[in-house]
């Protein structure tokens, strides 16, 4: 179990050099440990029991089941989070996740259809003793514990994956990869962990790990340099390269990490990579609905017990958008950035931050017309005042109000008040009818006419 590691004959699901390769130690070997031997429970829809399932077992289980169908996995590993934590255990990422991926041959739509077939199979060897199992198929077993099913076969993309749900978020995910092109989204989340030697361990010692004795576990960063990927995660650091070859941009990662109190290795660099990241991530999800529903459900699977924190999130992913959005036409733009403020505003509602977001409208003001010192947000209108004057005298349109100021030899008071000649009494002088009235020699009075009622 001391074998040493040699570069030239390690196997690989990615080509690499010497530096991406390191071996564990005894602290990393204990956490490693931890986490495979401890028991997740797989929540199940409606009224289905929770299984109650080791990572090292459904492993083991899995790969027996698919050497029987002569799919041949060539290794196992650990990614993600989790490999992450076992690397370095106050990462401030934590695990949540954990992502187990199978090297195998996927050779053709036969292969996948088997894998889905056996990971479901296997579910049945976790349910608990008293149920019967004669009557449940496959597709029930979907429904009730996998929580996302995915499949990408293209010319250099062959893999698949299954996540069994967890309530707390702790999904056990089980990717089957044949071919990968891109393995990770930033070097602090490009850790693999090669468990074939812990798993054999497991299987064939009689005696406990120590540390003077325990297998030696290799460790890769598919991102390259493996000393300076775990530089960049013990001091907290973001960087990454062509953003543009991940679905999504690495754009939603980015702002998580940006939240959990991480800063750009190069400030520079990071502001040309966010255009880039911002570009892939509106060409994948290009409509308003679909960047809704990617949202939700990253909220939803990434901050299972983080809920303060959502809001900082969705506020953090606005600013960056906003600066570095370069793609989109200024109405897209703009409904982005209004999908991800109401995002927002029902987060507040949710923690009871706002009384009720259905009372709330939220509008969005583009930022160069706030940042002009004399703008307003508000628009008064300005209002002429109105004078009351005899149902018989219309405003004539041809001269306008401003044009005829009240003369002040007859002020308005001195005329009689209507109250006292009620207007089908109003007598008309006799000496001026009105199809002959004559305008007198000074300017008339005119005036909007108001209902007298």
């Amino acid at each position: 179990m001391g074998e040493k590691v040699r570069p030239t004959s390690v196997d690989s699901c990615v080509e690499g050099e010497n530096s991406n390769l390191s071996v564990l130690n005894w602290e990393q070997v204990q956490r490693l440990d931890a986490i495979l031997t401890e028991s997740i429970p797989i929540h199940g829809r409606w009224n289905f029991p929770t299984l109650e399932m080791k990572p090292r077992d459904i492993v083991n289980v899995v790969r027996c089941r698919m050497e029987e169908k002569r799919i041949h996995v060539r290794e196992v590993r650990l990614n993600g989070s989790a490999a992450s934590h076992v690397l370095h255990e106050d990462s401030g990422l934590g695990w949540k996740d954990l992502d187990l991926i199978f090297c195998a041959d996927l050779k053709g739509e036969l292969e996948f259809q088997m894998v889905k077939d056996i990971v479901l199979e296997s579910l049945l060897d976790f349910l608990p003793e008293g149920v019967n199992k004669e009557k449940i198929t496959p597709v029930t077993l979907k429904d009730a514990y996998v929580q996302k099913m995915v499949k990408v076969c293209n010319d250099s993309d062959r893999w698949s994956l299954i996540s069994l749900s967890n309530n707390r978020g702790k999904n056990v995910e089980l990717k089957f990869v044949d071919s990968l092109r891109r393995q990770f989204e930033f070097s602090v989340d490009s850790f693999q962990i090669r468990l074939d030697s812990l798993l054999l361990f497991y299987d064939c010692s009689e005696h406990p790990m120590a540390a003077t004795f325990h297998p030696t576990i290799v460790g890769e960063s598919v991102y390259g340099d493996f000393a300076a990927a775990l530089d960049h995660l013990r001091k907290r650091l973001i960087c990454t390269r062509n953003p543009e070859e991940i679905r999504g941009g690495g754009l939603l990662k980015y702002c998580h990490l940006l939240v959990r109190g991480f800063r750009a290795a190069s400030e520079e660099e990071m502001r040309l990579l966010q255009r880039y990241m911002c570009s892939r991530f509106f060409i994948d999800f290009p409509e308003v609905g679909e960047q809704r529903r990617k949202l939700e459900s990253y909220l939803q699977n990434h901050f299972v017990g983080l809920e303060d924190r959502k809001y900082d999130y969705l506020a953090t992913l606005q600013t960056v958008v906003h600066e570095s959005t370069v793609c989109l036409m200024g109405h897209e733009w703009r409904q982005t950035l209004s999908l991800i403020s109401s995002l927002a505003l029902r987060v507040l509602a949710e923690q009871n931050v706002i009384p009720n977001a259905a009372n709330v409208t939220c509008f969005y003001q583009p930022a160069p017309y706030v940042a002009n010192g004399n703008f307003s947000n508000y628009y008064v209108a300005q209002v002429q005042p109105v004078y009351s004057c005899p149902k018989q005298y219309p405003l004539p349109q041809q001269y306008p109000l401003q044009q005829y100021p009240l003369p002040q030899e007859y002020p308005l008071q001195q005329y009689p008040l209507p109250q006292q000649y009620p207007p089908q009494q109003y007598p008309l002088p006799q000496q001026y009818p009105p199809q002959q009235y004559h305008p007198p020699s000074h300017p008339p009075i005119y005036a909007t006419w108001l209902p007298y009622n």
